[in-house]
Order: structure tokens, then C-alpha cells, then sequence
């Protein structure tokens, strides 16, 4: 009866729908729109693909299934998680680093979220579709991320928006937003996929998308596609723990991230089957690297008819992925200061975002008045980027999967999962995966960032 009052206190997910639609939110961000399409594009099209979705069957799904369990067997957030299952343990550990890592993320994430809003203003304006070349398109972008206060300007901008969504809480302002948000986005993906399979040449690339080439599949690509993977649904990160901690006790848990793993990926190759098409038609390469959505896109809408409007579509796209996973990363810190500290929502939300927008600030400047300023050649944008996606999150995760295979077990997270549902179909193969396959992957993925 206790557990079930302080569920209630801290809020449920009203419907099933709307809790798979706001993890699926989380999931789905900038790592599908804009790191998707290039990395494909770098790694061979469509044999990395395939190697793609097994590594989300493999590695995404059993992590993302574990995070929900442990959410919603302790209705807390990762740390308090992790101090419930295992009192004063140094696992309570990975709990901490799942908040920080939210709040690193958040910090630059909010800084790029910032980017996609002004794109979609300037798009408004006609500034996007005026470039003759992607060069002259890179250069303007350039020119853009060095205007040191129009860069804060929009990072506000971004952060104020996921402050009024989060202060409204679970049901009045994730579920609500996400919920609106999403089949927008999905909508809106449709639309432009329509738009690009039907520009003259868009075939060869879909043939370059879809048709694997299994001479470009090397040890190299199957690392990169795993960490892909593993970045592009919010694992490690504390996020779906923190979602999975709203669940009510009768949520089919192993259905729900199913739903959320597939929902992700349709999105991600959907978002190729823009890109790749278009790029093709407009007679470039699909190797340009993370300056495709904004140095070379732009030159794609210029040479195409409704170019404007197809740029205003795309870049709203942009930014609706950047905000819903942006409400769940504050979430995440936002939940640690509910559900440990005591405080209010309201408190928890405004001082977390207010520390977080400062201490994204010289993210922001990264690329204008602090450019110079590096250590061992990066800024300090690549570094908070660098300790968040590559030591937080690949720890946390596997650490995760650790936790769960063999520190908690699997029998106690089989029994959460089957406690208000029918059998749970996969058990034997996502115990197999969660102790062995999961964590050695991972632990791959990490340890290929020192090679």
C-alpha cells in the first residue's frame, strides 16, 4: 500500500499509449535524424542497416527492458533505484551516473536543440533555401554557431520550452506534449519521405539504402552500428529508468519495449529514406559526414520544388525530436531532486534547468568567443560530449546489465515483468542476452573509443 500511494504522489503514465509514445520520444532524437543518416552514409548503406537492427534486438532492446523493470519494481529514480534494490552498495553508483550523465547531456544537447529552433525560424525567413553549394551552406552554418548570443539566445529558447512541458509534470506535460509531438513527427517524416521518392534519381538512392553490400561489413562496422544502437534509444542514461519508475504495477513490460524499440527504429530508417533518395536525386555524396543535415541539406531544398516549405517541414522535424528527448534528460534530474532531496517539482525544475542552461553556456560559446580556448584539441563542448556518450553512458549500460543478469538477478526481474501479465514469451533468451551477450558488446563498444 506504501509503494502504491507514492506511485500515485510522484504520478502514473495516464495510458499505455502515452507512455510508449514519450519513451519513444526520448528514444527518438537528434541521434536518429541527424547521426543516423551520415553514419549510414560512412559505413556502406544498406549492410550496415542490417547489421543495425540486429544490434538493437540484441543490445537495445535487453537494456531498455531492464531499465523498465527496475524503474517500475522501485518507482524511484536511478539513484534511489539502485539504493532500494541494493542498500549503500557501490552499485547505487551507476544511479549517480545516470543523473550525471543527464545532465551533461542536456547542458550540449541543449545548445544543438538551440541550432535546430533557429534553422526552423531561418527556414521561415527564406535564409535556408538561398545557398548555391553546400559550401556556401556550411559556411553560413559556421558563421551561425560562432554568433555567440543568437546561439544562447535559441539555447534558451529550447530550454524554456522543455522547462514549461516538465513543470506540468507526467500527465499534464510529458504525456500531453509526447502525444501531440510524436505522430507529428511520424506525420511529418511521411510527408518528406513522399516528397524525396519522388525526385527524379531518388531510386539509386534507395537501392544504395536498402540493397547490403556484405563486403563492406568489417569488425569496425559491426562496433559502430553497436554503439549506434545503443545510444540512439536513451539507454545508460537514466532516462527510461526514470520513465519506467511512472509505470503502473498492471503495464506489460516486455510488450511496452518492444513498442518503444520498433517505434525508434521506423523512425530512424524512415528518416533515411528522406535523406538518401534526395541526396542521391541532387547528385551528392551520402559521405558527407555530421555537416549533412545542415551544410548539405540546405542545398538539397534550394534545387527542390517547394524547397522552402519542405525546409520548414524538415527542421521542425529537427526540433521536435530535439525536445522530446530534451524532456526526458531533464527529467531524469529533475526526478533525483523530487524523490531524494524532497523538493517540490516546481523547485526540482527550475533550479535543475537553471544550473543546467549555465553550465551548457560555454557549450554555446564553444564555437564563437571560446573556440580557441582547447585541451588535448578539444572544446569543451567535445569534451562534456566525449565523458557523457563515451564513458557515462557505455558504463552505465553495462553496468546495468551486469546489475541485472547477475547482481539482482535475472529470477527477481522475471518475476517483476511477470507479475501483472501472462507469461514472459522470451524470458530464457532475454536472461541469455542479459548476462552474456549485452554486457560483452558493450563492453566492445567501449572499449573500441581507445583504439
Amino acid at each position: 500500500m506504501e509503494k502504491s500511494s507514492h506511485k500515485h504522489s510522484r504520478g502514473l503514465w495516464n495510458t499505455r499509449l502515452g507512455f510508449v509514445l514519450a519513451a519513444s520520444g526520448s528514444a527518438v532524437g537528434l541521434g536518429n535524424i541527424w547521426k543516423f543518416p551520415y553514419i549510414v552514409g560512412q559505413n556502406g548503406g544498406g549492410a550496415f542497416v542490417l547489421v543495425y537492427i540486429l544490434c538493437t534486438i540484441a543490445v537495445g532492446l535487453p537494456i531498455m527492458l531492464a531499465e523498465f523493470t527496475i524503474g517500475r519494481k522501485t518507482s524511484l529514480n536511478p539513484v534511489g533505484a539502485f539504493q532500494s534494490l541494493k542498500p549503500d552498495t557501490h552499485w547505487v553508483k551507476i544511479g549517480y551516473m545516470g543523473v550525471v550523465a543527464g545532465f551533461f547531456i542536456l547542458s550540449f544537447y541543449g545548445v544543438v536543440g538551440g541550432w535546430t529552433l533557429a534553422y526552423v525560424v531561418k527556414s521561415f525567413t527564406h535564409t535556408i533555401i538561398s545557398f548555391s553549394s553546400s559550401k556556401e551552406a556550411g559556411h553560413f552554418f559556421g558563421s551561425f554557431i560562432s554568433n555567440t548570443w543568437e546561439v544562447l539566445f535559441y539555447h534558451a529558447l529550447f530550454m524554456g520550452i522543455c522547462v514549461g512541458i516538465v513543470l506540468r509534470g507526467i500527465q499534464g506535460g510529458i504525456e500531453k506534449a509526447c502525444k501531440v509531438l510524436m505522430p507529428t513527427l511520424v506525420i511529418i517524416l511521411i510527408i518528406l519521405m513522399f516528397r524525396s521518392l519522388t525526385l527524379p534519381g531518388a531510386m539509386e538512392g534507395v537501392e544504395f539504402y536498402l540493397k547490403p553490400d556484405f563486403s563492406k561489413i568489417g569488425p569496425k562496422t559491426i562496433l559502430i552500428a553497436l554503439g549506434q544502437a545503443f545510444f540512439s534509444l536513451s539507454l545508460g542514461m537514466g532516462c527510461m529508468l526514470t520513465y519506467g519508475s511512472y509505470l503502473s504495477e498492471r503495464e506489460n513490460l516486455a510488450s511496452a519495449t518492444v513498442y518503444v524499440v520498433v517505434f525508434d527504429t521506423m523512425i530512424a530508417l524512415l528518416v533515411g529514406m528522406v535523406i538518401f533518395p534526395a541526396v542521391f536525386a541532387m547528385g551528392l555524396q551520402p559521405t558527407e559526414g555530421p555537416s549533412l543535415v545542415f551544410s548539405v541539406l540546405p542545398t538539397v531544398f534550394s534545387d527542390m520544388p517547394f524547397g522552402n516549405l519542405v525546409s520548414i517541414i524538415f527542421f521542425a522535424l529537427l526540433a521536435i525530436a530535439a525536445i522530446t528527448s530534451g524532456i526526458s534528460l531533464l527529467e531524469v534530474v529533475v526526478a533525483y531532486f523530487i524523490d531524494q532531496r524532497k523538493w517540490s517539482r516546481k523547485k526540482a525544475v527550475l533550479i535543475t534547468s537553471a544550473t543546467i542552461f549555465t553550465f551548457g553556456i560555454p557549450s554555446g560559446f564553444s564555437f564563437g568567443v571560446l573556440s580557441e580556448v582547447k585541451l588535448f584539441d578539444m572544446n569543451f563542448f567535445d569534451h562534456v560530449d566525449n565523458i557523457a556518450s563515451n564513458y557515462l553512458l557505455p558504463l552505465g549500460g553495462m553496468l546495468t546489465a551486469i546489475f541485472v543478469g547477475w547482481v539482482w538477478g535475472t529470477k527477481s526481474a522475471e518475476e517483476e515483468i511477470e507479475k501483472y501479465e501472462k507469461k514472459f514469451h522470451w524470458r530464457y533468451t532475454w536472461g541469455l542476452l542479459i548476462r552474456y551477450i549485452t554486457p560483452v558488446a558493450v563492453f566492445l563498444v567501449f572499449c573500441a573509443k581507445f583504439f
